[in-house]
């Protein structure tokens, strides 16, 4: 691993497919000129809105976005997330699907939202991702790369379990990514410090590429695009505009946390 800048970039998707992904390559584009090698796009970055219209055109919103993270992922050189799209699956359902591509337009890592977000949420609006998402089974994997750390991928409400997290750093995790669609309303008090803790607890670097703003005529989501280091500290932030926030991820002030806080080191439950 060597120091390098990584990019959460910060999206307001709406129900258009198309709309989104000229997005989406604004972003990875602004991104990339500003020296970015890691770039990481928010859950749903092609397609956020109704869930039943988002089912009924699945297979081609999962077709469309897979060869979209491939062909900007080789038009750019770099290492691109896609951080949630709909994967076709049975019984009229879908898979949350995560996807990490390399410079090259290959699968590096792909992960299936475990955790689905079935929640009432206080400021009236009701949640239920299960009507139309399938859990993943599987616990989400690392992929170690030389040059960027070994990176691991989550989703959005995974940020609530931090069981997920450390099965990461025990996998030997260094670069957290969870791209999410948070709400405005929970955002607001949870957001930021679920992150931070992730970071401090596991000592890695978080990447949380986020939507922002209405994306229908109920649904808001917070904002605040991240980029954490491993002490807890927020190196870029987004806001609540569109955007993309940018940082570097040190090897060195990697070690450095965990040779000072060698909490890891220290767990007595495995």
């Amino acid at each position: 691993m060597r120091p390098y800048l990584a990019a959460a970039i910060q999206m307001t998707s709406v129900p258009d497919l198309d709309r989104n992904l000229a997005q989406a390559e604004d972003f990875i584009d602004l991104a990339v000129r500003q020296g970015a090698e890691l770039v990481t796009l928010p859950e749903n970055f092609s397609f956020l809105g109704d869930e039943a219209a988002k089912v009924a055109q699945a297979d081609t919103i999962c077709k469309a976005s897979e060869s979209f993270l491939k062909k900007m992922a080789q038009r750019y050189q770099v290492t691109l997330l896609g951080g949630g799209y709909p994967v076709p699956t049975a019984g009229n359902k879908v898979y949350n699907t995560a996807l990490l591509v390399a410079p090259d337009g290959s699968e590096l890592l792909r992960y299936e939202k475990v955790h689905l977000f079935d929640v009432n949420v206080p400021d009236g609006n009701t949640y239920r991702e299960s009507n139309t998402v399938v859990s993943g089974q599987r616990l989400p994997g690392v992929y170690p790369s030389k040059p960027l750390g070994n990176i691991g991928l989550s989703v959005c409400y995974d940020v609530r379990f931090p069981e997920l997290y450390r099965h990461l750093s025990q996998m030997g995790a260094e670069v957290m990514v969870v791209p999410a669609a948070f709400t405005a309303f929970t955002g607001k008090d949870h957001w930021q410090v679920l992150l931070q803790a992730r970071a401090i607890e596991n000592t890695c670097y978080i990447l949380a590429p986020a939507q922002t703003g209405y994306h229908n005529s109920r649904r808001q989501s917070h904002g605040h695009a991240v980029i954490i280091d491993p002490w807890g500290l927020v190196l870029a932030d987004a806001g609540t505009q569109p955007g993309v926030a940018i940082a570097e991820i040190n090897p060195s002030r990697l070690a450095q946390v965990r040779q000072q806080m060698p909490a890891l080191q220290h767990r007595v439950f495995i």
